[in-house]
């Protein structure tokens, strides 16, 4: 009969065949450890859009230690959609409060990821909850003083260009957006096809 503690190496064994890492360097040499899904629909990997929004937080503009600047701490931050959680994880890093969201079958995930990385936060906090539909919350949680920063890549084939056109379509009814040229994000992690957009609510 298996003893308690092989019965938990199978477990960790199961558990740890079911993630792969990517791994994303922030500026200042640490390193975000991203667990990833074999399996698993979209929100199971970390996108490059991910990567090309985390960096774009770690910019001159927000976080620039040396000039005493840190935008983000102390923030409270709301990352929908998140995935893998690793936009979430680099604003938390920073210092932000963050909450990252997703639907109910990536809870696993983002746990997952936030205790990989919970090391590197120090002022900063997270945790995983899952919300409802995208432009709803949005309005739900946005005021006027709200800063909201969109990144999407964008896709071509099948039903994408006609979801991202009804998703803009919505936004536009109370949201202003401002696209954001490549020469404001972070020089190495920018791509044509990858766009970072600040939105505001209407007055």
């Amino acid at each position: 009969m298996p003893t308690v503690s092989t019965l938990a190496n199978m477990a960790a064994e199961i558990e740890a065949s079911k993630y792969f890492v990517r791994e994303i360097e922030k500026n200042d040499g640490c390193v975000l450890r991203m667990k990833q899904c074999y399996i698993g629909d979209v929100g199971c990997v970390v996108w490059d859009a991910a990567i090309v929004l985390s960096k774009y937080l770690e910019t001159k503009q927000f976080y620039n230690p040396s000039a005493g600047a840190n935008v983000w701490c102390g923030r409270t931050v709301v990352e929908l959609g998140a995935g893998t959680g690793v936009v979430g994880l680099m604003a938390a890093t920073l210092g932000a409060q963050v909450m990252v969201t997703d639907l109910e079958d990536l809870q696993s995930l983002l746990d997952a990821n936030i205790q990989e990385n919970k090391s590197l936060i120090k002022s900063g906090s997270i945790s995983a909850k899952s919300i409802g539909p995208l432009v709803e919350t949005l309005k739900q949680l946005s005021g006027p003083e709200t800063s909201i920063i969109c990144c999407y890549e964008q896709r071509t084939e099948g039903i994408n260009p006609e979801v991202e056109g009804k998703f803009f379509e919505l936004l536009q009814q109370n949201f202003s957006c401002e696209k954001i040229p490549s020469d404001k994000q972070d020089p190495e992690f920018s791509c044509p096809d990858i766009h970072i957009l600040h939105i505001r609510r209407k007055d």
